[in-house]
């Protein structure tokens, strides 16, 4: 396992499940475009997601997925797409190198967390692939794991300045 790839929380519980669940466990989903690995990490009931659209007035945000089923068939079709690409490097290890979640709050059964994507992949004809955005995940504690309860995603990010910003306790 590469240092990206490494869970940063080992003797956190809950945010080592957070991490692992958003991270890793997303990660392999998406590269083997297998929905059914992460399906049961949603809070089915009344999911959400808000699409920023990497826009950052909240203006022009938009209610981008009412419900669980839009999601799924829109992160299917975003996996299917990166999945029918050719890349220079290994893509799951190239995902771990351009994802970053360090800001995790959790207070009780709910977490926020702060999941960043900078970097580029760059594909075998050439053309690199631009990851800079950041989602935020709303996630509830329910039978006795952590799922995601909501998110507000695509949400234009500026990297300058973090060197100072501290993880969430």
């Amino acid at each position: 396992m590469t240092l990206s790839a490494a869970n940063p929380f080992p003797s956190d519980p809950d945010r080592r499940e957070l991490w692992d669940m958003l991270v890793a466990r997303d990660i392999d989903a998406f590269i083997r475009r297998d929905w059914g690995i992460v399906r049961d990490d949603f809070l089915e009931q009344g999911f959400f997601g808000i699409d920023a659209g990497k826009r950052h007035s909240p203006d022009t945000w938009r209610l981008g997925f009412p419900d669980l089923e839009s999601y799924a068939r829109e992160w299917l079709v975003q996996a299917n797409d990166f999945g029918s690409r050719s890349f220079r490097t290994d893509p799951r290890a190239g995902l771990h190198a351009v994802t970053r979640l360090r800001d995790i709050e959790v207070r009780g059964d709910t977490a926020l967390l702060h999941k960043k994507f900078d970097g580029w992949l760059e594909e075998t004809n050439g053309e690199r692939m631009r990851f800079l955005w950041q989602t935020l995940y709303v996630c509830r504690r329910a039978g006795g794991r952590w799922r995601i309860a909501s998110f507000v995603g695509y949400l234009p990010h500026d990297f300058a300045g973090e060197a100072g910003e501290a993880a969430a306790p």
